[in-house]
């Protein structure tokens, strides 16, 4: 479903680009910026920004176009009411388009969303509207999910689809990734070197228990060749033992019987 949605609005701003790449005059693409921030299904402008036609109508009578689409980009509904004089009077369906991106603002922040605050931001006068409003417009549409609580009069946010990042954002973004980054580096670095270590320590221990083992078959040698020469020379007194008495039975005197008496 999510992927559907950013397959939807990739090309939306694809097709308004290709449109704005065709025209040359200014009040053509003040058209076009209020056809696109007035399409019920295209949430993300940042993009259109960008877009070198666009930016032709800065200096002309026409500029108040670009600044109402960067406020679809990265502003809200309270922020329009604090600089309607400056800008072009919205449509319906803008009105709607900017209560939705209010509603994605406020869901940045926090996931419960009191009622009161909801009803202030979107300049909503009663809690029946309200809860149309969120069930109509907002979960029907897909940008959000969630829960309508009536009895804690609030609504509980589940999922809200992303805005535009501004370009504070944006640079925040890239200085914490990068700052990630370091971090990651670093701490690789502490990790090979960990493990540079380990397989130091493993030759080493290698090496000493194949030393041990060396000396255990050398003493496990030395041993048995002790107990080889050790029964050799018990072999040997034991013969030299039995010659001895041997030749002292010979030359010891025999003693006479005594007649019977």
């Amino acid at each position: 479903m999510a992927m559907d949605a950013e397959r939807r609005q990739a090309e939306l701003i694809a097709q308004f680009s290709a449109q704005a790449a065709a025209l040359s005059s200014a009040p053509q693409l003040a058209a076009l910026v209020l056809e696109a921030t007035s399409h019920p299904a295209l949430f993300a402008f940042s993009e259109l920004l960008t877009l070198p036609a666009l930016s032709k109508l800065a200096g002309t009578q026409y500029a108040s176009s670009l600044d109402l689409l960067r406020l679809f980009a990265y502003g809200t509904l309270k922020d329009y009411k604090s600089n309607s004089g400056s800008l072009p009077a919205l449509l319906p369906d803008q009105v709607r388009k900017l209560k939705q991106l209010s509603v994605l603002t406020l869901a940045e922040s926090t996931k419960i969303l009191p009622y009161d605050q909801l009803m202030q931001e979107l300049d909503v006068s009663n809690v029946r509207e309200l809860e149309d409003f969120l069930i109509n417009e907002c979960m029907y549409s897909g940008i959000v999910r969630g829960k309508l609580d009536q009895l804690r009069r609030c609504f509980e946010v589940q999922f809200a689809a992303g805005r535009d990042l501004t370009p504070d954002q944006l640079n925040n973004m890239i200085e914490t990734l990068s700052d990630w980054l370091g971090t990651s580096d670093s701490l690789l670095h502490q990790i090979q070197e960990k493990i540079k270590w380990a397989d130091t320590m493993s030759e080493v221990n290698k090496k000493h228990q194949k030393e041990f083992e060396d000396r255990v078959e050398e003493a496990k040698k030395s041993i048995k060749q002790a107990d080889i020469d050790l029964r050799g020379h018990d072999d040997f007194l034991s013969e030299s033992g039995g010659i001895m008495d041997f030749e002292e039975d010979r030359v010891r005197p025999k003693r006479r019987r005594q007649p019977p008496a």
